[in-house]
């Protein structure tokens, strides 16, 4: 049954895409003077997006901390990568922003395409040309008032844990003046791993942003922030486990 079910689910996912491409394709075309960085395409494909977690009602979505993020303002934002349904809850923020994914992402029909008319950043694993033409595409959005959203371990987590930051969102934060806002996502591995071929269709998955984090507390310096910004989501993370886990009362007698 699991199986057939993320078939169904899968085929929904295309379908549903080509035609929610249609009406974003339309928006674009009819904002494209007026809404030069497509804010409000943005905020479309955020509900395309995260529709598909809203309709089942067996994923129970929670957001903690969204005034953290004010949409006036301008952010680099970091979040643990545990899923390819990440996004999707990342979309449920409605905040405006340009998120960084790999080439491969842009490739798959209408939702690649949908990202390209909203001039998300492409990024080339393991080409120093192409993240050095992210890393300037991002400066150019961040000055532009664009906010931008970044994984910083580079890839989904095999095991649900966060490892290692890599340095460029901080070094973004530092060189354009902005602060970094990190969010926490817990429970989206449990809906589809990084190895896993079945989706589950249900669980909890929490979303927590956290205040936002200044350069200039650091010294404008990227790597103290990166380590700060890495061990205060580590830390929420493990708060954000123990506080879904189950309490133990101890039958032993009086």
């Amino acid at each position: 049954m699991s199986k057939i079910l993320t078939w169904a689910g899968i085929f929904y996912f295309f379908l549903s895409s080509a035609v929610l491409f249609t009406v974003g394709a339309i928006i674009c075309g009819l904002t494209f003077w007026f809404d030069p960085n497509r804010r409000l395409l943005h905020y479309y494909a955020s509900a395309w997006g995260y529709h598909y977690l809203w309709i089942n009602r067996g994923w129970k979505v929670r957001f903690e901390g969204l005034d953290y993020i004010d949409p006036k303002k301008t952010y680099v934002i970091v979040v643990n990568h545990q899923s390819l349904t990440d996004i999707l809850a990342l979309y449920g923020l409605f905040k405006p922003y340009k998120f960084v994914s790999k080439e491969s992402i842009f490739k798959v029909p209408f939702v690649g395409w949908n990202m390209m008319i909203n001039q998300y950043v492409l990024i080339r694993r393991g080409n120093m040309k192409s993240i050095k033409e992210m890393m300037q595409t991002c400066r150019n959005w961040l000055n532009r008032g664009a906010s931008i959203l970044m994984f910083p371990e580079g890839t989904r987590s095999e095991d649900g844990e966060i490892h290692e930051f890599r340095d460029g969102p901080f070094r973004l934060a530092a060189e354009c003046g902005v602060p970094v806002v990190p969010i926490v996502i817990n429970g989206t591995a449990e809906i589809l791993s990084k190895t896993a071929r079945r989706i589950k269709y249900t669980g909890p998955v929490t979303v927590k942003v956290l205040p936002p984090v200044k350069p200039e507390d650091f010294g404008n310096k990227s790597a103290a922030m990166r380590d700060h910004v890495h061990a205060l989501m580590i830390k929420t993370l493990a708060e954000m486990r123990q506080d879904k886990a189950p309490v133990l009362t101890s039958s032993a007698p009086k």
